[in-house]
């Protein structure tokens, strides 16, 4: 029997959609500050792959500039994402997060940068080696936080 007051269980985010100005722009800025592996393009659209999630860019930028609505991106060096921004010359915004990197894209996209070893979120070692990664860590209070929801790996 069908049990309709069953929810649906999230189990995760697999890509999230940017709106840009150009495609081809949006692919060399992309480019300037991160390394990626281009999944395909279809149409108005490119799709830049994240391991086992991706980014969507499509073309037609609709909306103002985003100072509160943002998107986490997960990087292995915040340091070296921060030199490539300010290289490209983007606007860094204010970062609710000690060391933070926030920022807006050319189009108004607003990122905000965190580090694969500080966060409460895991890949699994095939993901990971299949990135060339498989030697990122977690940091021990992320562990704490993950260990605390039965997720972390055994030691």
């Amino acid at each position: 029997m069908y049990d309709d007051s069953r929810k649906a269980v999230a189990i995760g985010i697999n890509h999230v959609a940017l709106e840009v100005g150009d495609i081809d722009e949006a692919l060399d800025f992309y480019g300037s500050i991160i390394e990626f592996k281009l999944r395909g393009r279809h149409g108005r659209m490119a799709f830049i792959d994240l391991g086992d999630q991706f980014i969507n860019l499509s073309e037609g930028r609709s909306q103002t500039d985003d100072t509160q609505r943002h998107f986490g991106l997960v990087v292995d060096d915040r340091e070296a994402m921060r030199r490539a921004v300010e290289k490209s010359g983007c606007k860094i915004l204010s970062s609710p997060f000690a060391g933070g990197l926030d920022f807006l894209d050319p189009w108004g996209n607003h990122l905000q940068v965190v580090e694969y070893k500080s966060i409460q979120f895991l890949k699994t070692p095939e993901v990971l080696g299949a990135m060339g990664q498989e030697h990122l860590e977690k940091c021990e209070e992320a562990l704490e936080e993950l260990q605390a929801k039965g997720m972390a790996p055994d030691d």
